[in-house]
């Protein structure tokens, strides 16, 4: 019996399942170490295919994999776009291959040059982007796109500037990432850059006291207010945030500030573009992807990939390894894992049995190609950090592979995110449930690391709010200034503190905080498009709002630098299990242990002198961090200087406060009573 099975009775039922998962996994491992040598050699097809410089016969070679093409041919600027000059090969295995010799193209095949491949096949002639390209431009005037050939050391080998990978985090340490995306950074009405993202952003997560980046939008992808979840060039960094030259740059200038760069990977789908992307490539539905019916994401409008194709696993899996070797990243943030577990993508699923998670619907190939690619991100760098985002809670998602499980180091708490978006929507005040609240942040596997996030960006995307927004709404456009008093910001920004530090003292083992949230951005996120009239104005982040000592956007700034602070000195998130103390519905009071530290958070609109608490030890207490500061614009109601002393009565131990409203205060146990 797998150990993933021994450690959780429930699993029992479908124990064959689970040895059935692995011996899958380890079967389609052998199979590929006995052919190519090893899992790493496997994912090198970016080695061979796309273009690349041959040393001994002085040119360069364009590849590509088309097996029901009947005809390639590159062209571009290089031979003045002559569809037909240079027609491609056909080799074995549907391989097809042209060499451009340096005496004949040394001046004309250039750094920058723009090119195409032309493919006919059974549905006809297309003009398509090579599927390896390593760049792609859009033209503003008439938006087509086409593949850049880009020439030098910096691609051909790892780059010489490369910085070495932060250390300063290791899998026992907390993550504290900051989610954020390159263009909608700047405070311009416009695209943000890499190059201004290094010299404008990075200085800010630094201060903040961030250890991760998680960068999304980084694949090419064809529609900018995709969020770059619809990529069409899976070895392009997009080229409208900048070079290749520039993100290399700032990742170096991340890991050299001791922050690890996480890239958000989507290998769960791609765009149905059959222009700029990969589908029908070689005129067949399932040269990479899955056909029919079963291959489109009716949601997502996009096309699935064929996990079960060993030529597909060969693609995604040399796209991971290219990430991490030529970029030098620390890890992916996997993108979609509950829609490629499943066949219908866990829509309409309660995943309440264990059939939910080992029956039909499983999409068992994919299941193993995420356990091979977690295999190869750390075979490549065991400091290396995967994530998933599952909303299923699939078993054995961060467990390790040997042990029945997929390989993942952490998931996404993605339930914490929507039970405070219900609560602040659908719930007054006096409706909070002390006992619910708890047990949303604690119900969870604790030896299944979890990222905790009160939200992210999905919370904030058009027709939805960020949490300061729900709070404050419409007060926040007249009433942020520190000398605007207002009942509602004041409301609001209290228990934007308070349910951060409470997520984040209980929630997981790493913290996710999407750029801009930390200080209460307001209002949406909505990209350019035609509905808003190609605006930019909630495309960006208003940094000016935070940076201005006169508004009150830098109290939340300042405590949540302080709040993370005080997690990392403590160790809160990889500290055992919190202990419910008290959960009371009356007062809407929760009381509990963490780490030798007292938590009391009063989420009603009532103070309370001489508020009884018990406590484990006996002796002095004192305040030790609160939400209450007048740095975080709290009313300093709470006297950081007043020593509170037990009382012992029979076997329990006792301590009045001042249970001060809508306040998060943390004890700590001084002095013992002798």
């Amino acid at each position: 019996m797998m150990k993933l099975v021994e450690k959780d009775s429930w699993l029992e039922p479908v124990a064959e399942k689970v040895q059935a998962r692995y011996d899958k996994y380890k079967s389609l491992l052998t199979y590929i170490e006995s052919r190519y040598g090893s899992l790493k050699s496997f994912a090198s097809a970016h080695e061979f295919f796309g273009f690349h410089y041959d040393k001994i016969r002085h040119g360069w070679w364009y590849r590509e994999w088309a097996p029901a093409a009947h005809y390639l041919s590159l062209f571009g600027d290089f031979n003045n776009w002559d569809r037909y000059a240079n027609p491609l090969e056909r080799e074995e295995d549907g391989v097809w291959s042209v060499f451009l010799p340096d005496a004949q193209y040394r001046d004309k095949l250039i750094h920058g040059s723009l090119l195409k491949v032309l493919v006919q096949s059974s549905i006809g002639e297309q003009e398509r982007i090579p599927v390896y390209i390593n760049r792609v431009l859009q033209n503003e005037d008439n938006k087509d796109f086409a593949g850049q050939f880009w020439n030098g050391s910096q691609r051909l080998e790892p780059h010489s500037h490369k910085v070495a990978k932060s250390k300063s985090v290791s899998k026992s340490k907390s993550l504290f990432i900051y989610e954020s995306h390159i263009g909608m950074a700047q405070e311009k009405e416009g695209v943000g850059t890499y190059k201004e993202f290094k010299d404008n952003i990075l200085h800010r997560i630094k201060d903040a006291g961030y250890n991760a980046i998680q960068l999304m939008a980084i694949a090419e992808h064809p529609y900018y207010g995709s969020f770059g979840y619809h990529v069409s060039n899976f070895f392009a960094a997009s080229s409208r945030f900048g070079t290749p030259e520039e993100l290399k740059d700032l990742i170096d200038t991340a890991h050299a500030m001791g922050i690890k760069v996480i890239m958000d990977l989507v290998h769960s789908h791609t765009v149905k573009n059959t222009y700029e992307g990969i589908n029908l490539f070689d005129g067949t539905e399932d040269q990479y992807l899955v056909g029919g019916h079963a291959g489109y994401h009716p949601q997502w409008d996009s096309k699935l990939f064929n996990y079960g194709k060993i030529e597909t696993l060969r693609l995604l899996l040399s796209n991971v390894r290219y990430w991490l070797e030529e970029y030098n990243f620390d890890g992916f943030r996997f993108d979609g894992v509950t829609s490629m577990l499943y066949h219908n993508h866990g829509i309409g699923v309660d995943f309440g049995s264990q059939e939910d998670y080992f029956g039909d619907n499983v999409n068992n190939d994919a299941v193993t190609y995420l356990q091979l690619a977690n295999t190869l991100i750390h075979q490549l760098n065991e400091d290396n950090i995967t994530i998933a985002e599952d909303v299923s809670g699939m078993p054995g998602i961060c467990a390790s592979i040997e042990d029945g499980g997929i390989g993942f180091d952490y998931r996404l708490g993605m339930g914490l995110p929507d039970f405070w978006i219900k609560v602040l929507k659908d719930q007054r005040d006096e409706e909070w449930n002390m006992h619910e609240f708890f047990f949303t942040m604690t119900n969870r596997l604790y030896d299944v690391k979890t990222i905790a996030y009160a939200e992210s960006h999905d919370q904030a995307l058009v027709g939805d709010k960020t949490l300061a927004f729900r709070l404050m709404d419409k007060e926040m456009y007249t009433s942020m200034s520190k000398f605007t008093p207002n009942m509602i910001v004041d409301r609001g920004i209290a228990l934007h503190k308070m349910i951060r530090l409470f997520t984040i003292s209980l929630g997981g083992n790493a913290w996710l905080n999407f750029m801009g949230n930390e200080f209460g951005h307001p209002e949406w996120i909505d990209f350019p498009r035609l509905e808003n009239e190609w605006s930019y104005k909630h495309a960006r982040r208003q940094w000016s709002l935070v940076d201005d000592k006169n508004l009150k956007y830098h109290w939340l700034n300042d405590f949540d630098r302080e709040m993370l602070k005080f997690i990392k000195e403590n160790d809160i998130m990889n500290a055992e299990p919190a202990w419910l103390m008290n959960a009371d519905e009356e007062k809407k009071t929760i009381v509990f242990e963490r780490n030798n530290l007292i938590f009391v958070f009063n989420w009603g609109n009532e103070s309370i002198p001489d508020y009884e608490i018990n406590v484990k030890q006996t002796g002095d207490y004192e305040v030790v961090f609160t939400t209450d500061e007048s740095d975080f614009g709290g009313y300093d109601n709470i006297d950081k200087t007043t020593k509170f002393p037990t009382e012992q009565r029979g076997d329990k131990v006792f301590m009045k406060i001042y249970n001060v409203s809508r306040t998060a205060v943390v004890y700590q146990c001084t002095m013992n009573n002798v």
